[in-house]
C-alpha cells in the first residue's frame, strides 16, 4: 500500500517541511529506525477498548466523538506537571486518566454522552468528573467546548453524536460528505488548521483521533468501518516530537531546543509549533512508508499504528516535550 501523498493534510505538511528551519528531519535516523521498527509486533484492531463502554455501536460512536471532543492539554502549563487519577485500583495518567474519569462518570450515572448533558455542563460539575491529582487543565476551555458542541447536537443532531455520523459517508473524503469534510465544518472545534508563511496547513488532529476511535472500536465488531482509513494521518500531539528526538529523527534549531527543555511555552501557531507539527505528521508518514517496505509479505501497516507506536512509549515519559495551550491537541 502506497502513502497517499496527495491527500490535503501530507499535501499541506509536506510544504511546511520543504521551509522548516527550527525542526530538521534527520532522513539517515529515520530510515535507521525504520530498519528496526519493522521487526516489531503492531497489534490490529480487535475493538478493544481500555475501558468497557458496552458493545452497543450507537453508544459507542458517542462515546469516541466525546472523548475526543476534550482530548487535549492534560500537562500543566506552569508546573509540566501532567494530570492523573486514581481508579480501579491504579493510577492513571495523561488522557487515560481523562478516559478513567469518563467511565468513573458513567458509572456513577452521569449521561456525559449526551448532547443535552454537554450542552448545559457547568465548570464545578466538569471539575467534579475530572477529578486528579491537579486541576484538569484549561478547565474552562472545556466547558466552552463542550457547551457548544453540546448545542450543535440538541440542534442538529437530536442530541447525539452517532446521528451526525450516520448522516455522512463512512469516508474521510467524499467531495464533501466525508466524514473528516463534515466534521470540521460542523463543528468548528475540530477545524484544527494553521498559516504558515501564507500557506494554509490541515492537521485534523482531534477530528481524525476520533474517526480512527470509531474505527478500530466498531470494525471488528461489524457494526461501522471507515472505507477509507489509509488516508489518515498521523495526529499530531506534545508526545510524537519526544519520540522522534529521542530517536534522533528531529534536531531542534538551539532557541527552540532550550525553549522545550526550559517548559517556556511554545506559542500556538508559531513557526516552532507548526513545524513540530508538520514534521511529525511526514515522519510518521516516511516511516510508515519504510517499514511496509520491510514487511513484504505482511498486511501493510496504516500511519496511525505507527504513531500509536510512539504515543505509547512516550506519553508518560519524563523527557520534556513542548508546551504550547492550545485546544487542538
Amino acid at each position: 500500500m502506497n502513502i497517499p501523498w496527495d491527500i490535503p493534510v501530507l499535501e499541506s505538511v509536506s510544504r511546511v517541511v520543504e521551509q522548516s528551519q527550527l525542526v530538521k528531519i534527520n532522513h539517515e535516523k529515520l530510515i535507521d529506525v525504520a530498519n528496526w521498527m519493522a521487526y516489531e509486533e503492531f497489534a490490529t484492531p480487535d475493538g478493544s477498548l481500555l475501558f468497557d463502554f458496552g458493545n452497543d455501536p450507537d453508544y459507542l460512536m458517542d462515546f469516541t466523538m466525546v472523548v475526543n471532543t476534550t482530548n487535549f492539554a492534560f500537562t500543566d502549563f506552569n508546573s509540566g506537571i501532567k494530570f492523573e487519577t486514581d481508579y480501579l485500583g491504579r493510577r492513571w495518567c495523561d488522557s487515560e486518566a481523562m478516559l478513567a474519569c469518563l467511565h468513573r462518570a458513567i458509572n456513577s450515572g452521569i449521561p456525559f454522552f449526551s448532547g443535552e448533558y454537554l450542552a448545559n455542563v457547568t465548570r464545578d460539575q466538569l471539575a467534579s468528573v475530572f477529578s486528579g491529582t491537579i486541576e484538569m487543565p484549561m478547565l474552562d476551555e472545556r466547558v466552552e467546548i463542550f457547551n457548544e458542541v453540546g448545542r450543535v447536537l440538541v440542534e442538529k443532531f437530536e442530541g447525539s453524536y452517532h446521528n451526525f455520523v450516520r448522516s455522512c459517508a463512512p469516508r474521510l473524503y467524499a467531495g464533501g460528505e466525508g466524514l473528516l469534510e463534515r466534521l470540521v465544518v460542523e463543528f468548528p472545534r475540530f477545524n484544527d488548521v494553521s498559516t504558515y508563511h501564507g500557506l494554509e496547513v490541515q492537521i485534523f488532529k482531534l477530528a481524525q483521533l476520533g474517526i480512527w476511535g470509531m474505527h478500530l472500536c466498531l470494525s471488528p465488531r461489524g457494526h461501522w468501518k471507515l472505507e477509507d482509513p489509509e488516508k489518515l494521518t498521523a495526529f499530531a500531539d506534545y508526545i510524537v516530537p519526544v519520540g522522534m528526538r529521542v530517536m534522533g529523527i528531529f534536531e531542534y534549531a538551539p532557541k527552540l531546543e532550550e525553549q522545550i527543555n526550559n517548559l517556556v511555552e511554545v506559542t500556538r501557531d508559531s513557526d516552532a509549533e507548526i513545524e513540530l507539527r508538520a514534521n511529525s505528521i511526514y515522519c510518521i508518514a516516511k516511516l510508515t512508508e519504510e517499514i511496509n517496505k520491510r514487511r513484504p509479505n505482511m498486511v501493510p501497516l496504516l500511519m496511525p499504528q505507527v504513531d500509536f507506536r510512539f504515543w505509547k512509549t512516550y506519553h508518560a515519559t519524563h523527557w520534556p516535550h513542548h508546551l504550547t495551550r492550545t485546544i487542538m491537541y
